[in-house]
């Protein structure tokens, strides 16, 4: 079969992941690639039209910055966007992370006699109005086109969810919000490849590490409180600040002399500092599932999060605490988790199961994704 993806993922194949949606793409469309499907992505960022030693074709889309700044978003760049999906004539155009723009895969597959497959990135993508305005439209507005696709996939959305050929959620939580709101899916958890994972790891299981940007939607304040609450240990806080209230707060952890603020890491030097963490703290309000957890878990690091538990994941399989926004069971949570060989055999276990790039989630994926085409499911791929 042929699948389509579109958007700014050439980087993430090559291994340069600027977000947890483009990883999780790069990595859908090269197992893909590798069950023999023709996998083209369609690129607006790349220079260059190119393919991939797994064999996806990356197109640059050519002429998208031609036109007049201010009005180039709808006199060139959606014209333009449509034509090449139309052109592509794919059997599957595969969309994730929220943008309006979607609707014209969704336009293209209806045109080609394709399927066009929804993939749910955030738990904010199936939460109610007020609570995206809350954690993301008060956030992120940080430009005009920002705003200017917030409004419009607040209209797109609910019409793509009802019209997609299927809609793949992470966990279980996200399926059955979908399904109050008379909304069927299917669940697809986050891959994971053990073999990003350090060569070397940092043995000491001393600090309390944080990844992950600095702002208000993943808690950042709460974060700053929470150290200011537990001045006996140590941090490591690895991430840059994203909004005015997070770079006074950065400044402020300057001067607390057992934090240690490291900016932005390669994500080899943020495993590294990771593999040496007591636990992940995570104080996030909204996520979908982070694969930073599953970077902890593969490396056996217990996550304690403020808020997030991705379906109930964390409590049901013992991988950390979650405190419910409650600062003394996160404190408490904080005294009794240290590293363990025990925890890390379940925590490894569990990635093995249900997320590690393996036969079995290839198939299964290989599966998926010929059943949403209409065609049989092979099995035995090794």
């Amino acid at each position: 079969m042929r699948i389509c993806f579109w958007g700014d993922i050439a980087s993430a194949i090559n291994g340069n992941t600027k977000g947890g949606g483009q990883l999780q793409i790069a990595l859908i469309a090269k197992l893909l690639a590798q069950c023999g499907h023709e996998v083209i992505v369609l690129d607006h960022e790349t220079d260059v039209d190119f393919i991939t030693s797994e064999g996806i074709r990356i197109v640059k889309i050519k002429g998208w910055d031609n036109g007049f700044r201010l009005i180039r978003t709808f006199t060139n760049r959606l014209p333009l966007l449509y034509r090449s999906l139309v052109d592509v004539k794919a059997d599957i155009y595969y969309c994730r992370i929220r943008d309006f723009r979607h609707i014209l895969a969704y336009w293209a597959s209806r045109r080609c006699g394709g399927k066009f497959v929804l993939g749910i990135a955030s738990d904010l993508d199936v939460a109610d109005f007020r609570i995206r305005w809350k954690y993301t439209y008060t956030v992120h507005l940080h430009s005009l086109w920002d705003l200017v696709n917030g409004i419009l996939s607040e209209v797109v959305y609910p019409f793509l969810l009802k019209k997609a050929d299927m809609v793949l959620v992470q966990h279980e939580g996200q399926r059955q919000s979908l399904e109050s709101k008379g909304q069927t899916s299917t669940i697809q958890y986050n891959l994971f490849n053990c073999e990003n994972l350090p060569d070397e790891s940092n043995e000491r299981h001393n600090e309390f590490v944080y990844i992950g940007s600095l702002d208000k939607r993943k808690g950042f304040r709460e974060l700053v409180d929470l150290i200011k609450m537990a001045p006996l240990y140590n941090y490591k806080v690895v991430g840059q600040p994203r909004d005015k209230t997070a770079a006074l707060l950065f400044q402020e952890l300057k001067a607390f002399n057992n934090v240690e603020l490291l900016g932005r890491l390669s994500h080899s030097e943020t495993m590294l500092v990771l593999s040496g963490a007591r636990a992940l703290i995570s104080t996030s309000k909204w996520e979908g599932f982070p694969n930073i957890f599953l970077e902890a878990w593969a490396m056996g690091i217990p996550v304690i999060s403020m808020y997030v538990d991705p379906g109930g994941i964390v409590k049901r399989n013992k991988l950390g605490y979650v405190a419910r926004g409650n600062f003394k069971k996160m404190l408490t949570a904080m005294s009794e988790t240290s590293y363990s060989e025990e925890f890390k055999i379940r925590s490894v276990n569990y990635v093995k199961r249900h997320h590690a790039v393996n036969g079995e989630r290839i198939n299964d994926l290989d599966c998926l994704f010929r059943s949403i085409g209409g065609n049989d499911c092979r099995t035995g791929l090794k």
